[in-house]
């Protein structure tokens, strides 16, 4: 992607009319390839020939815009990115029921697919300076999204039970993500009702991970059989999670005051989810001093390559991801109370729509500051998203069929002004910012899967 993939995007939504318009837009190619379109399409459980208002490859657009016009109705996005079957009025505004009708038709798996192409190809790339030690650096971790509450929703994903008699107020869906620090972008990430656990949905993407990598968790993925299959499951790929409290384990090796070799036991329940598991595991003990207390991280780099202070240091870069849902739910989704849709099934393609629009931008920003010299996570999110939006309007009323060039430039060029300066980051204590309510509780609730 040399050049920027909203110009094209709006380019193309002028222009088609069928898929097989897709192959005369070399532009367009050069972004998301035909390939990954026409791909995306055939998993659409409603595929037709019937010329409609809304023909699916170009729903599948409009879902990418309701991610980064969230507070727009659904048609009004429609109509403002002119997306409508070619020689149909495009200033009238659509019936709703239309919008939601060609949304169902799409379904949530071409935009699911066109998501993960996405991370699979851009998560992976690699940016002058990006790389630890000759490592590319990830990390997991997992939210939590808010839905509208209804009988259906809430039956689907469930809520959060609390020690009193109370529950979260809105069903909620976990979303578990795996990120390249250093451009932002998401190689993966798996979605769920709210009752299933983060370490099963990593499960689902350590395969995913590439060599030569070190991944950086949060403490709530402690476990022998995930980290065991990310540092087996390719060349050099490395992990790094703080320690738990508790643990038992056994000193092999001290290699310095804050550097040791310790060996655990796997747990039984690992074991028995998978027997191939060995009985003691050894991981690598680093500890440090922030802010006055004493942290510790377990990982599997080994010492006679990785020096201790590094180590610790290359935690610290665990905020990262932290950073790219904070921009997902404050940015794109402008702080709202829930999601917008209201079926389970548009509930899916809406949040990976939402996904795949973040990567959208994040892959737009770090060729922007490649371009400027600049590293790409220096680029402000928020400001590149509403410049790019923004652009978005202006491109589709002007329809610049010769000056796409030029476009391309002075977009870019626009996102190069957007790069944080270097004052460090405030330190802003995490607060409760919804209060349970009274609904009642089934303390019989299926367990974690």
């Amino acid at each position: 992607m040399e050049v920027g993939f909203f110009v094209s995007l709006q380019q193309t939504l002028f222009d088609i009319d069928d898929l097989h318009s897709f192959s005369d837009l070399s532009t367009f190619a050069q972004h998301i390839p035909v390939e990954w379109v026409e791909s995306a399409l055939h998993l659409s459980s409603a595929a037709t020939i019937r010329r409609r208002r809304l023909p699916a490859d170009q729903v599948l657009w409009l879902v990418l815009g309701m991610a980064l016009f969230r507070n727009e109705p659904v048609s009004e996005v429609a109509r403002r990115l002119n997306i409508c079957a070619q020689g149909l009025a495009s200033d009238r505004l659509m019936a709703r029921s239309g919008v939601s009708q060609a949304r169902q038709r799409l379904g949530a798996k071409p935009v699911e697919w066109l998501f993960r192409q996405t991370g699979a190809v851009w998560g992976q790339e690699r940016y002058p300076g990006d790389d630890w030690q000759g490592l590319q650096v990830l990390a997991a971790d997992g939210a939590v999204l808010r839905t509208p509450d209804n009988a259906a929703l809430r039956a689907h994903f469930g809520s959060g039970n609390t020690g009193t008699d109370r529950q979260t107020p809105y069903p909620m869906m976990r979303v578990v993500a795996l990120m390249n620090v250093r451009s932002h972008v998401l190689l993966d990430a798996q979605l769920s009702p709210y009752r299933r656990s983060e370490i099963r949905l990593a499960d689902d993407f350590i395969d995913r991970i590439p060599d030569h990598s070190v991944t950086l968790f949060d403490k709530g993925f402690w476990s022998a059989d995930l980290l065991l299959g990310v540092a087996a499951g390719g060349a050099q790929r490395h992990w790094l999670i703080p320690a738990r409290k508790g643990l038992v384990s056994e000193t092999l090796q001290t290699y310095n005051a804050d550097d040791q070799l310790l060996q655990m036991r796997v747990s039984p329940q690992a074991r028995k989810r998978h027997p191939g598991l060995p009985a003691t595991w050894d991981v690598r003990a680093v500890s440090y001093s922030h802010k006055g207390k004493r942290k510790t991280v377990y990982t599997s780099l080994p010492a006679a390559r990785y020096d201790t202070d590094a180590v610790a240091r290359l935690y610290q870069e665990r905020w990262e991801i932290e950073v790219g849902f904070r921009d997902i739910k404050s940015s794109l989704q402008h702080n709202a109370v829930t999601l917008r849709s209201k079926t389970v099934s548009l509930i899916y393609q809406e949040v990976w729509g939402l996904l795949l629009g973040y990567n959208v931008i994040r892959r737009e920003a770090s060729q922007a500051a490649l371009a400027h010299g600049q590293a790409p996570a220096r680029v402000r999110f928020k400001f590149a998203y509403q410049y790019i939006a923004a652009q978005l309007i202006v491109m589709a009323a002007a329809q610049p069929l010769s000056r796409t060039g030029a476009r391309l430039s002075e977009l870019r060029a626009g996102i190069g002004h957007l790069f944080l300066d270097d004052r460090p980051r405030p330190s802003r204590p995490r607060s409760v910012k919804m209060s349970k309510t009274r609904y009642p509780v089934n303390r019989q609730a299926a367990p974690l899967k």
